[in-house]
Formats: structure tokens, C-alpha cells, sequence
């Protein structure tokens, strides 16, 4: 029995246990389930929807504390619960902030993709990451770690491109990322149909509704950001598809690890660019 316990691992795709020794996952097929590389920290880190998640917000998080201290002394700290804990605009601007202003004068297309970690106060960061943390579990479920991944990362640079084509300014935030989420659902919704499909897309369609009423309303909300957002995530939810259509594969993990990658690697140089121009020019 403990020996038996010892040869078994959950399969890194599916999840479901089986034996180390599989040549292939008898659930969902992928060939070496056993594989050390298939199993390392780094793969589980994708592989694990917790992790993931955790990522995403931690990075998001990591962010704005780095757009915080880079000028601690340019804090806002007014009695404005939508302005408490602001970082300058000139923090935002070196940390890879987006629009018009970023990329057409300082040619930062790389912005596209560092916006969607920067926020403009303590209660922005919180409802974007309270809606992920609501969102993120379900588009997993329908789709799939990598695709979700892919979905939040693709979707929200497409949302600013958008913005940018619309000739926003300045802008940043990762509501675009977390709208690109909510087009992945309404489209899965609403292409599965039924009841379950039904009540997903009006849960999700009203969610959506009370965002861009409330970008209307509010002041210096970035409704093409949102949009694009919307759309994109829509798209790609048709091209990637989800898991009754079409289970994850080897395109899906590669795809995803290029957007990982790739965001790593603009975030590091976002941050030491701003820490260069802010202390070292």
C-alpha cells in the first residue's frame, strides 16, 4: 500500500492519479506523465491553478509596492479613498505606464504589456485583483490553466493596443486583462448555450453591463481598454477553445509559456529602467 502510494503522482495536466510509471496518461493522454521536467517547480507552478493565481496577484502586487517607493516622496496620501496611496504619475511612467504619451514619445511598446501590473491607488489594485480572484477560477475550470494564462495576458495587451489606437494618453490597470476574462466566458456561455452555458453569460454579461456603466459615470476610467479587453478575450476564446471543444495541448502550454516569459522578462526590465532612470541617470 505505501509503496503503491509512493509510485503514484498526479498527472500534470489533468490532474488525476496514476501511476508514475504510466508511458502515457491513461486519462487524458499525454505521453510521460512521469517526466521530472513535467513535474518540476516551475512546471507545477503553471500546471497549478492556485499558483497561478497566486502569481498573477503577487506580481500585480509587487508592482505597485515598486511604484510606491520608486518616489516615496510624490505619494498621494488624501483623504479620497479612490486617491489613497497614489503613486506619481512619473513612477507610473517609468514602470512602464501605456498611451499615446509613452509610446509615440519615448517608443516603450513595451508598455502595452507592463501597464496591465501598475495601479493608481490602494482601492484600484484591490477591486482588480478582488475580480480576478473571481474570475481567474472559472476560466480555469472552462479552459484551462494555459489557456487562461494566455487569455489574461494576450487580452490585455490587445486591450491597450486598442486604447493606444483610440489615442489614450496614459493609462494603466489591470481591468483590461480581467475584462479580456470576462469575453473568454461570455463567449464560452453563450458558443455552449444550455442552462449552465445561459446562467454563466448573464452572470458574467451583467458583470461586464456595471463595469463600463461605471466607467460612463466615473471619471477616468478607460472604457477602450475595457472594450478591447472584452473583445479580445471573446476571440481568443473561439481560437483557443475550451475543454468540451478541445482539450489543452502541447500548442496551448507553449503559447502559454511564451506569454510568461515574455512578461517576465518586460516587468524585470521595467523595473531596473526605472530604478536606473530614477536613481542611477
Amino acid at each position: 500500500m505505501n509503496r503503491s502510494r509512493r509510485n503514484s503522482l498526479l498527472c500534470p495536466n489533468c490532474r488525476k492519479l496514476i501511476s508514475s510509471d504510466e508511458a502515457q496518461c491513461p486519462y487524458c493522454g499525454i505521453a510521460r506523465p512521469g517526466a521530472w521536467w513535467k513535474n518540476s517547480a516551475w512546471t507545477r507552478g503553471v500546471s497549478d491553478a492556485d499558483q497561478l493565481i497566486r502569481a498573477v496577484i503577487v506580481a500585480n502586487i509587487g508592482m505597485y509596492i515598486a511604484s510606491l517607493l520608486i518616489e516615496p516622496g510624490l505619494l498621494r496620501l488624501s483623504a479620497n479613498p479612490f486617491s489613497f496611496l497614489s503613486p506619481d504619475n512619473r513612477s507610473l511612467l517609468l514602470l512602464g505606464a501605456t498611451g499615446t504619451i509613452p509610446i509615440d514619445r519615448l517608443n516603450r511598446w513595451w508598455s502595452l504589456v507592463s501597464a496591465n501590473f501598475l495601479h493608481g491607488g490602494l482601492l484600484h489594485i484591490f477591486f482588480n485583483m478582488a475580480a480576478f480572484r473571481q474570475l481567474a477560477p472559472l476560466v480555469i475550470r472552462e479552459y484551462g490553466n494555459y489557456r487562461m494564462a494566455t487569455i489574461y495576458m494576450v487580452g490585455g495587451t490587445a486591450g491597450f493596443w486598442i486604447s493606444y489606437l483610440a489615442r489614450v494618453t496614459f493609462t494603466i490597470g489591470a481591468s483590461a486583462a480581467v475584462c479580456a476574462l470576462m469575453g473568454a466566458i461570455l463567449y464560452y456561455g453563450k458558443s455552449r448555450g444550455g442552462l449552465y452555458g445561459q446562467s454563466i453569460y448573464r452572470q458574467v454579461g451583467t458583470w461586464a453591463l456595471m463595469i463600463f456603466l461605471f466607467g460612463f459615470l466615473a471619471p477616468g476610467i478607460n472604457n477602450w481598454a475595457h472594450g478591447g479587453g472584452l473583445l479580445s478575450g471573446a476571440l481568443l476564446g473561439f481560437l483557443l477553445g475550451y475543454h468540451e471543444r478541445r482539450p489543452e495541448r502541447l500548442f496551448h502550454k507553449f503559447l502559454a509559456a511564451v506569454c510568461i516569459l515574455l512578461t517576465v522578462l518586460i516587468l524585470a526590465w521595467a523595473l531596473i529602467s526605472g530604478v536606473y532612470y530614477r536613481f542611477g541617470a
